[in-house]
């Protein structure tokens, strides 16, 4: 008997002395748901890393964001690698003396590094580095973060969206939304206005993930795996399984966080589905590859009959095979399906709705089948281009 392949087990965790400055088997549907300068012959800069081999990528991601050159970008690395050096060494020297260090300017040309005793200025200036004499040692500025901390992990606290060891001004800070929020937290850390500054902040933090086909995701008591990152008028999102959810189900990411709502489903008849995401999650262009590095998507040309297929799913993660049959029609349970692709991947229950994917192309959405990944078996995928017509997305591609 063929059944979707959808799992239904949910499977689911700076110290100052200054006032407070408060400004601020059978065939199944897969919904298988469940639950530094190198030289011009490469020669290697102060990182030991020739400048060969360093990422074209950073350098150009370097070049936009920081406002650099090529040169200069690759100067900065170099400084950085060197000053992290120079810090780790000062820091074993000075011990609880040692209060911090940072790089400045463009090109990370200046070391500064923070004492609590003049003496030492000298040592520091010695390795190349500027000194700064401060108040309170690292050591005793990390002692009241852990404090507020320990505190945290007791009661997460509301309004203060973030506390940290400022080492420029050596202080801890605690950013909330307002005194009586900064208050509460500070009562449940034993802390006072003396012991750290406070300052108004209007953040309000949230997680960041990707949308990569083959992630899990859940809905109510069950687990389907994504499809394709798409976008659309509506906003962004994925393709999956139509029988994985029904228009306004909610679902939540691999890392239990408020992910989106389904904006369109069809089952039987077809079997494809598209969820809006939250602003938490960003499209990507991957699949992944449970280990086998993720899989970039370039398009969606559909393979011919006979050519290799590989699938990524939540529960059984990256099996490949082939294209056996197009324009196939399955009956499940449920109802009976029209236009699949029959491949001899195996899949098991929660690998609904994941991603088929031949070379760059994506293929479709695993839908169901029969059999499982230790004895093999038929599943059955929907093509992703109908689903995309369907719903008026656009594939993200890379």
């Amino acid at each position: 008997m063929v059944t979707p392949l959808k799992s239904s087990a949910f499977r689911r965790r700076t110290l100052t002395a200054c006032a407070a400055t408060l400004a601020a088997g059978g065939l199944v549907l897969a919904g298988f748901t469940g639950s530094a300068n190198a030289d011009q012959n490469g020669a290697s800069d102060r990182t030991g890393t020739a400048a060969s081999d360093l990422s074209p990528g950073l350098l150009d991601a370097m070049q936009q964001d920081l406002g650099l050159t090529s040169a200069e970008a690759k100067t900065r690395l170099a400084n950085e690698s060197s000053a992290a050096k120079t810090a780790e060494r000062l820091e074993k020297a000075l011990g609880d003396r040692f209060a911090g260090a940072r790089v400045s300017g463009q090109t990370a040309d200046r070391l500064t590094v923070s004492t609590t005793s003049a003496a030492d200025a000298r040592r520091i200036s010695a390795a190349g580095a500027t000194a700064q004499v401060v108040e309170h040692g690292l050591a005793e500025l990390n002692g009241v973060k852990k404090q507020l901390d320990r505190a945290a992990e007791k009661n997460s606290p509301r309004g203060v969206p973030s506390w940290y060891v400022d080492t420029r001004e050596n202080r801890v800070v605690v950013e909330a939304s307002g005194t009586r929020a900064a208050q509460a937290f500070l009562d449940e850390a034993g802390l006072t206005t003396k012991d750290v500054t406070v300052r108004e902040s209007d953040l309000k933090p949230r997680t960041f993930a990707n949308i990569r086909g083959g992630d899990a995701y859940y809905m109510g008591g069950g687990r389907c795996s994504v499809g394709f990152s798409v976008s659309g008028s509506g906003g962004t999102g994925f393709v999956t399984a139509g029988h994985c959810g029904t228009v306004g189900t909610s679902t939540t990411g691999y890392n239990q966080q408020a992910q989106g709502t389904f904006r369109g489903s069809t089952f039987p008849g077809r079997d494809y589905a598209w969820v809006e995401t939250n602003s938490s999650w960003t499209p990507t262009p991957t699949v992944n590859g449970y280990g086998n590095g993720d899989v970039r998507v370039s398009g969606s040309t559909e393979a011919v009959e006979g050519a290799s297929i590989c699938r990524s799913g939540s529960t059984t993660g990256w099996h490949c095979g082939s294209v056996q049959l197009r324009n196939t029609s399955v009956t499940y349970p449920q109802g009976t399906v029209n236009g699949v692709t029959r491949t001899n991947v195996c899949a098991e229950p929660g690998d609904s709705g994941g991603s088929f994917i031949s070379g760059s192309q994506a293929q479709g959405m695993t839908s169901g089948g029969s059999g499982n990944c230790s004895s093999g078996g038929t599943t059955f995928f929907q093509p992703v281009n109908p689903a995309l017509q369907a719903y008026g997305l656009s594939l993200t591609t890379g």
